[in-house]
C-alpha cells in the first residue's frame, strides 16, 4: 500500500481481495483503533475517479445504522482511493465454518433479522447492496451486532452505473437474473443472496456451490428449467438453458426440514429464492414472516423502529 499525504494509519495485514480492490487491516496511529481500508486501482481510469465510484461513496456517506459497517473515511491518489470502514474481526462466512450446524441454530434468527434490517434500511433509502455473500456480513462479537459491508456494486435505483457481467459479479449468491445482460439491479437480487446466506446458514455449505457445476445449472436443478408459469421472460435465457436436460425439481423443503429448520422457516427461503424475481418477498417484509413470530425483528417492534426506518 502506498504512502499518501497526512496518512494516518499503518498497515497490520492484508484481509482481503476482491473484483473491486483490495483490502487491509490497519491501525489508527491517532486513536489506536483497527481499521479495514479498501484500496481501489483508478490508475486505468481516463478520467480519474470513475463516476460510479463517486456516487458509490457519496451514498455510503449517508448510511447511518447499526447494521452497516460505517464509512470513517475517503483518501485519494492520482492512483488509488482509499475507504476507511470500521473493523470488525468475525465474518458469518468464518462463523459458519468454524462452528458445527446444532451449534449455528440458535443463532440463525438473530443474524438472518439483523441482515434483513440492514437490507430493509439500504432500500428504504433507495440503495443496493449489490454483493451479499457471507463474507460481506461482519459479527460484532462484543455487541452482538451483524453487520453489512463490502459494498463493490452499491448503487441507487436509476443512478447509472456501471454495467458488470455475470462472470465479473459470478459468485453462489448470484440471482439467475444475473445471467441476462441487460438485467437491471433491482432489491430481488439482493433478498436472493440474503436467501442463499439463510439456507448456508442451515445446511453449512452453499446452496449453489461454485466449481462442481455451472451455477445456472444447480439452479435448474434445484427448480426445474423455468417456464412462462415459473419465471415469465425466461426465453431470455433459453440460450443459455437448450442444451440442459429436463429434471425433475429437488425437494428443498424436505432437505431443510431434515436439517431442523422449521416448516415457516422453509416458506419464508422459499419466497427469498423465488426463481421469478418480481414474486421474491422484500427484506422488510420478510422481517414480518411468521418465522420471527415472538422474536425481536418485528417491523412493529423498538428494536426495528430504533433503527430510523421512514
Amino acid at each position: 500500500m502506498e504512502k499518501v499525504k497526512d496518512w494516518n494509519y499503518k498497515v497490520v495485514e492484508k484481509i482481503g481481495q476482491g473484483v473491486f480492490g483490495e483490502v487491509y487491516k490497519c491501525l489508527n496511529l491517532e486513536t489506536g483503533k483497527k481499521v479495514a481500508i479498501k484500496m481501489i486501482n483508478i490508475q486505468n481510469e481516463p478520467e480519474g475517479v470513475p463516476s460510479y465510484l463517486i456516487a458509490g461513496v457519496s451514498l455510503l456517506k449517508e448510511l447511518e445504522h447499526d447494521n452497516i459497517v460505517r464509512l470513517l473515511d475517503v483518501l485519494t491518489t492520482g492512483r488509488y482511493v482509499y475507504l476507511v470502514f470500521e473493523y470488525l474481526d468475525l465474518d458469518l462466512g468464518s462463523f459458519i465454518r468454524k462452528h458445527t450446524i446444532t451449534s449455528i441454530r440458535p443463532h440463525i434468527k438473530t443474524i438472518l433479522s439483523q441482515i434483513l434490517v440492514g437490507l430493509a434500511y439500504y432500500h428504504s433509502h433507495n440503495i443496493l447492496h449489490g454483493d451479499l455473500q457471507p463474507s460481506n456480513v461482519l459479527i460484532d462479537l462484543k455487541s452482538k451486532k451483524v453487520k453489512l459491508a463490502d459494498f463493490g456494486l452499491t448503487t441507487s435505483f436509476g443512478v447509472p452505473h456501471i454495467e458488470y457481467s455475470y462472470k465479473e459479479v459470478g459468485s453462489p449468491y448470484k440471482a439467475p437474473e444475473s445471467r441476462i445482460r441487460s438485467s437491471v439491479y433491482s432489491t430481488p437480487h439482493d433478498v436472493w443472496a440474503v436467501g442463499c446466506i439463510f439456507a448456508e446458514m442451515v445446511s453449512g455449505k452453499p446452496l449453489f456451490p461454485c466449481g462442481k457445476k455451472d451455477h445456472l445449472s444447480l439452479i435448474v436443478s434445484l427448480f426445474g428449467k423455468p417456464t412462462k408459469e415459473t419465471w415469465p421472460g425466461a426465453n431470455y435465457i433459453s440460450d443459455l438453458l437448450h442444451s440442459h436436460p429436463q429434471c425433475e425439481p429437488a425437494d428443498l423443503a424436505e432437505q431443510l426440514l431434515g436439517l431442523g429448520l422449521e416448516p415457516p422457516g422453509v416458506e419464508l427461503l422459499s419466497r427469498m429464492i423465488s426463481l421469478n424475481p418480481t414474486t421474491r418477498i422484500t427484506a422488510r417484509n420478510a422481517l414480518n414472516h411468521p418465522y420471527f413470530k415472538d422474536s425481536h425483528s418485528s417491523l412493529s417492534s423498538p428494536h426495528y423502529e430504533a433503527f430510523g426506518f421512514p
